[in-house]
């Protein structure tokens, strides 16, 4: 059965890595399986809009093409800041037990602080929560995998 997974959280936080340790994971189980990166999707469509109303529109369209490939059996690992509580909860109503959430956060000083989004909303319901302050991706991941 297929799965989306998808990576929240503050830039530098360490969501992309610990996303491609599982999709490498998943691939080595044989599965099919899609990253899709907040910083490539916007690459790829150009939007540099970094107004809420642009970071809704990128938002939107990572879970499209999400749901899309969830809908033809893949499993897709989304590693996005993704900073709107509402947005996510929409998604994670739509999608049901086949999506979940991972907030990543960290303490640790990662030089992507200036990227920050000053109104991220932390998840409230859910989720896992990982926290990368101090550890290795080794020790995020098998965290990560404990949880899941």
């Amino acid at each position: 059965m297929s799965k989306i997974y998808w990576f929240t959280g503050q830039p530098g936080a360490g969501k992309t890595v610990l996303a491609k340790a599982l999709q490498d994971r998943l691939e080595w189980m044989r599965r099919d399986v899609f990253h899709i990166d907040g910083d490539d999707l916007r690459d790829l469509i150009q939007n540099k809009d970094y107004s809420k109303e642009g970071r809704i529109k990128n938002i939107e369209l990572a879970q499209s093409i999400a749901k899309y490939l969830y809908n033809k059996e893949c499993d897709v690992v989304v590693s996005l800041v993704s900073p709107y509580l509402e947005v996510r909860e929409k998604f994670k109503q739509d999608m049901g037990d086949s999506i979940t959430e991972i907030y990543v956060y960290t303490m640790d000083i990662r030089g992507r602080e200036q990227f920050h989004v000053s109104d991220y909303d932390v998840p409230t319901s859910n989720f896992i929560s990982i926290d990368t302050t101090g550890k290795t991706v080794e020790q995020s991941f098998k965290e990560l995998i404990a949880q899941l």
